[in-house]
């Protein structure tokens, strides 16, 4: 294997296992008490996050594994908010290359759409299906703290763990899109 290639299958590893690590510590019962503040859906900014930069380290199939894992042991409708995210994810990967010329503030606001839409969609659904669900307060109070942990997840990943906008290089090395 050549070195682009076992570097994306590497980063591709790191991204399962910091999915899992956030899985994990988000399952520990830290307190027996019920919590005040709901804890930031860090799974789906980091997906986006790292989306945005580096797709290849991202592949569907692999957002798609992670989220349906993420939904079966948060006890989540299995695959509603795998499947939002994969199309969410899909969206934001067609329109990366259009983002590059934004600027940080103009990716924050696509990629807020994008969750928002997300949390909408999926209460939306769980709502005509009767399926029961958290009050709209805390579930307002999730996305606005998802979306204010996006800038750290970003500065976290970029500094980090490297993973930075594809340049037109690396885009000709794994056979992108420049």
């Amino acid at each position: 294997m050549d070195k682009p290639t076992s570097h994306n299958w590497a980063m591709r590893g790191l991204y399962a296992a910091l999915a899992f690590v956030v899985l994990f510590l988000h399952l520990l019962p830290l307190d027996a008490q019920p919590d005040r503040w709901p804890f930031p859906d860090v799974l789906i900014a980091l997906t986006f996050a790292w989306v945005l930069r580096r797709p290849d380290y991202v592949p569907t199939l692999l957002v798609a594994f992670v989220m349906l894992m993420a939904d079966l042991l948060l006890q989540r409708p299995p695959g509603l908010l795998a499947a939002l995210v994969v199309f969410g994810s899909a969206y934001l990967r067609s329109a990366a290359p259009g983002m590059k010329d934004t600027g940080f503030i103009g990716e924050w606001m696509s990629v807020g759409v994008v969750i928002t839409g997300v949390f909408l969609v999926n209460r939306v659904i769980l709502s005509i299906l009767s399926v029961q669900q958290a009050a709209l307060w805390p579930v307002l109070i999730q996305l606005v703290l998802t979306l204010a942990c996006y800038p750290i997840l970003v500065a976290l990943s970029q500094g980090v763990f490297g993973v930075r906008r594809m340049s037109a290089s690396d885009a000709g090395a794994v056979g992108g899109r420049a």
